[in-house]
């Protein structure tokens, strides 16, 4: 009988060690010399709405809103300094920057990886996603990676877990995930063996280790 592991990444594997809006603020100031709540604001509502409708770059279309205020306050005077496209790339490094992979959770992977076939389920995009876990160099640990983005429905749908059931043949499936409706209903759902991982809880990734 074969099982394959699969893990949520934000909030599970990868965790900020910064407050999101503080990295936001931080690209901000770099590329437009100031940063307010408006402007955080006037991100996140334009990035979450061209996530949730699958847009091709929720990231750009986040900081042309941005820029959009910025000019809109400003008498609609652009700033020709101010390119979105190195806004994005600013924010994937800092947001990356801004993350670790916990010990514990590192080490309950490796030896995971040793006994079972693991992957990712997680919603956003391919690109973005994989390399959170290129940068902190968990990539080789992992058999498949599964997005929302490629998969057309973010979780809790089925969609991204049927996909992860394609790339990973096995006999048994569980998803350890932070997310209670993404990862635990969600994954009940679609057939999976759901392991909710709550922060706080007493050596979560020894005993999962130990568990699974």
């Amino acid at each position: 009988m074969t099982t394959a592991i699969c893990f949520d990444l934000d909030g599970t594997l990868v965790h900020l060690t910064r407050d999101y809006d503080e990295v936001l603020a931080d690209v901000f100031e770099t590329h437009l010399g100031e940063s307010t709540t408006t402007l955080v604001e006037t991100y996140d509502e334009a990035f979450f709405a061209a996530f949730e409708a699958f847009e091709e770059n929720p990231y750009r279309q986040g900081m042309e809103e941005v820029l959009a205020e910025v000019a809109e306050r400003e008498d609609g005077d652009d700033d020709p300094s101010a390119d979105p496209d190195a806004m994005v790339d600013t924010l994937r490094e800092a947001e990356y920057a801004a993350t670790e992979v916990p010990r514990p959770a590192r080490s309950a992977v490796e030896q995971l990886s040793e006994q079972a076939s693991l992957g990712v389920v997680t919603n956003g995009l391919p690109e973005w996603q994989a390399g959170k876990l290129d940068h902190h160099g968990v990539a080789d640990y992992f058999d498949a990676v599964v997005t929302s983005y490629e998969a057309g429905a973010h979780k809790p749908d089925a969609a991204p877990f049927d996909l992860a059931r394609e790339r990973l043949p096995a006999d048994e499936y569980a998803m350890v995930g932070d997310d209670y409706e993404c990862d635990v209903e969600g994954a009940r759902a679609a057939g999976f063996v759901p392991v909710h991982f709550e922060e706080d809880g007493p050596d979560f990734w020894e005993t999962l280790s130990i568990m699974l």
